[in-house]
This record gives structure tokens, sequence and C-alpha cells, in this order.
């Protein structure tokens, strides 16, 4: 197999008519000279996906490798590419995502400008498909699958680093191979939503000594479709999101000298604070605030009760364990 220089991976699960308009995009990439991979997981899809990806390998004659990923998940599919992939550097988008036409360059560049570097992100901003809500803020912008930090660039490093998305980021393998893959317990499967896994994943690139950083030049853009728009989505988003924080167990969280019914204490003191500040602003007529505070509220509630039912799930289990054993002595 001939090695490339860049291999950029794509997730997908039934969104065809995306993947063909990603592809695309990536097909018209000024890549200067650099060889290209383009490899495409197809996580189960029941639409025409593999005739899209199979059409555009042979009328384009750029190097796409179609992949099948029969385990459900995203992190499944993704480390399905890593694991197939040829090249020294892995980048990743979605089928959902364009990428700016000077992408596979401006990642190669920064490697070469920064060798201390392991991997490197940038903006995803919203492609509205309608108009933005008045109540949505930028910094409610992560159930869209978006991000902005700002026009300067900055390293990420250390024991709390700020995330990056993986429509957007690219990872040399020896990273990889010393830190891991992306953690399949923290996926997003299907249509899930409120994910963690490449929060995970960057946060335990850091915490093993890597350092990344932050390219705003480097830049995407997601559609947003109208669900996306909705309280009713962001509320589910910002529930899921606390659900899987809860899996995650970050220390930095976990921190505390008292935990309460296996969350830590300080989790219902920050229900009760965005609670007070939900009913506060929306008293204020101030619906942008009120919506912060409930959405943090929600992501509260999502992670107390993964916490409270992984707690009584496990208290059952036990009990069914010495009721095991107590008729296993008897007899």
């Amino acid at each position: 197999m001939t090695t490339a220089d860049i291999s950029v991976v794509i997730p997908t699960f039934n969104r065809s008519a995306l993947l063909r308009h990603a592809l695309k995009n990536l097909l018209e990439q000024d890549a200067s000279g650099c060889s290209v991979e383009i490899i495409v997981v197809d996580n189960n899809s029941t639409d025409d996906t593999r005739d899209v990806v199979e059409w555009l390998a042979r009328s384009s004659g750029a190097r796409v490798v179609y992949l099948k990923e029969e385990r459900q998940g995203n992190s499944y599919a993704k480390n399905t590419g890593i694991q197939r992939a040829s090249g020294p550097i892995i980048a990743f988008t979605d089928d959902d995502v364009r990428v700016a036409n000077d992408w596979i360059r401006a990642i190669m560049e920064t490697f070469a400008a920064y060798p201390g570097i392991s991997f490197i992100g940038g903006k995803v901003l919203p492609a509205w498909d309608s108009d933005e809500p008045t109540w949505l803020t930028r910094e409610g912008w992560a159930p869209l699958g978006a991000v902005d930090y700002g026009p300067e660039p900055f390293e990420i490093s250390g024991p709390d680093p700020r995330s990056l998305l993986a429509g957007n980021l690219a990872v040399r393998r020896a990273a990889f191979d010393r830190a891991g893959l992306f953690a399949p317990n923290l996926q997003r499967v299907k249509g899930g939503i409120g994910s963690l896994e490449d929060h995970e994943l960057v946060t335990r690139f850091c915490r093993a000594g890597e350092r990344g950083m932050y390219v705003p030049t480097l830049t995407a853009m997601t559609s947003v479709e109208t669900e996306r728009l909705t309280k009713s989505y962001h509320r589910r988003w910002h529930h899921g999101h606390g659900r899987f924080y809860a899996l995650l167990r970050d220390p930095e969280w976990e921190r505390t000298n008292r935990s309460v019914l296996g969350a830590p204490a300080h989790v219902y003191r920050q229900v009760a604070s965005s609670a007070v500040g939900w009913l506060g602003e929306t008293l204020r007529r101030r619906p942008e605030r009120a919506f912060e505070h409930e959405s943090q509220f929600r992501f509260l509630l999502g992670f107390l009760r993964q916490r409270i039912g992984s707690r009584q799930v496990k208290s059952a289990d036990t009990g069914q364990s010495s009721a095991r054993r107590s008729t296993t002595t008897s007899a």
C-alpha cells in the first residue's frame, strides 16, 4: 500500500446527500502537491452511501477508500479509519461539514511549522439553513457542532484544555500510538446527542503530555438543520451531554471532599444556583440569559440522573449477587 502524506477520515451514517457534497469539497482541495487519501467509514448506512463513494472515486480518479464498520458508533467508525490510514497525519471531518479550500494545505503547513505539536483544530462555523434564533448565543453553539474561540491562535495543553471538534481536527499518528484512540463508551451512536468522544480524546492527549494548537485560520462550516434551532433539541442535547459527562468521570470535576448518591456535592449546589438564575432571568424578561441558566440546569440534571441511576443499578446487582451467594451457601 502506498503511503499518503495525509489521510482524511470521514465517518458517515445514512446521509449520502450531505456526504456527496463533503467529498466533492475535499476533492477540490488545494493540496499543494501532497499525497492525500480520503477514507469514508460507513457505519451501517441503509441508503446509497457506498454507491456515492465508489462513483466519486471512479469519476475523480482520486484515492478514495470505502470501509464498512458494523459496530454502531462514531468512535468505532473513526477508529477503523485510523487503523486503515497510511498517512503520518490523520485529519477528521464530518459528512455535514465543508472545509475551506486550503484546509489540507493549512494542516500540512501548520504541522511543518510546529514540529512539537501533536494535534491541531480550528473553527467550525454554523451554516444557517434558516434564520438564527434570537435566544441562541455564541456560547450556546455546542449543540450545533460548532466552535469559535476567536481570531488568535493558542496552545492547547495541561490538565484542563480547551476542547476541539472532530469536524475540523488533525492529529499526528504517533499521538494515537502513544495515547490511544477515540473512546467508544462516550461516542455518538446513530442519532444520539451530547456525546463527548472528541473532548475526551483531546483531554487524554493533553494529560498524557501531548501538545495541541487552536488554529483560527483552519476553518470549516457545518450544516445546521432546522431541528437544531429549536429549544427542545437544545434541552435534549444538554441533558444528554450531562449523562455523558457523568460517564467521563473527569478528575478535575470529580475533585471533592464529599459526594452524595455517587455525585460530587458541588453538583447539587450548582443545580440550585442554575435554577435560581433561570428563574431570576425569566422574571427580568431576559430570555437569552434565562436559557443559558436553563441549559446548565438540564446538563446538571442529566449528570445526576446518570450517576444516581448507575448507583441504583450497581446496588441491585450487588443485592442479586449476595442473594445468589446466600442460596449457594444454604444449598
